[in-house]
């Protein structure tokens, strides 16, 4: 195949990986129930939107259940929030995260799962399993409780 003026391998952009952190994994939290991540989830929450608009938050997790970061997949409305899987997954693919715990607010204070949260759960542990990134849980939270999908044996 002759390459044309248009289709030089100089007009392809480089994809480059890194990774680059300032904390050492011993000073990361790490993760061993729904509580203490529900625990790292309330100091990141802002108290001024967790009862006025749905969002959708992942930790990110190493090997060792260590939190490498917190990614804000989606802010909504009073009543639901568009999360897009795929951007889910850079995030977590870019921290090179093995596993995630996905969450969400429920504004109202009720913290029973919907059938719109069980069916992304479903989703995101499905995709989770293509990528070998695992899903640990899935919280509900509201400002003093919370909803543990694991917990529930409904992961």
């Amino acid at each position: 195949m002759k390459a044309t003026e248009n289709s030089s391998w100089k007009t392809v952009s480089e994809i480059d990986l890194i990774y680059r952190t300032k904390v050492k994994s011993t000073d990361r939290p790490k993760i061993t129930s729904s509580k203490s991540a529900y625990a790292i989830l309330m100091d990141c929450w802002d108290p001024d939107k967790i009862e006025f608009i749905e969002q959708f938050k992942v930790l990110l997790l190493n090997q060792s259940n260590r939190v490498l970061g917190l990614y804000q997949a989606s802010s909504g409305g009073i009543a639901g929030t568009v999360v897009d899987i795929r951007l889910l997954f850079a995030s977590a693919l870019k921290a090179n995260a093995a596993a995630i715990i996905i969450s969400h607010n429920h504004p109202s204070g009720k913290t029973a799962p919907s059938e719109a949260d069980k069916a992304i759960t479903r989703k995101i542990k499905t995709a989770g399993e293509l990528l070998e990134i695992r899903l640990l849980d899935h919280l509900i939270v509201t400002e003093e409780k919370y909803y543990s999908f694991l917990d529930e044996g409904a992961l």
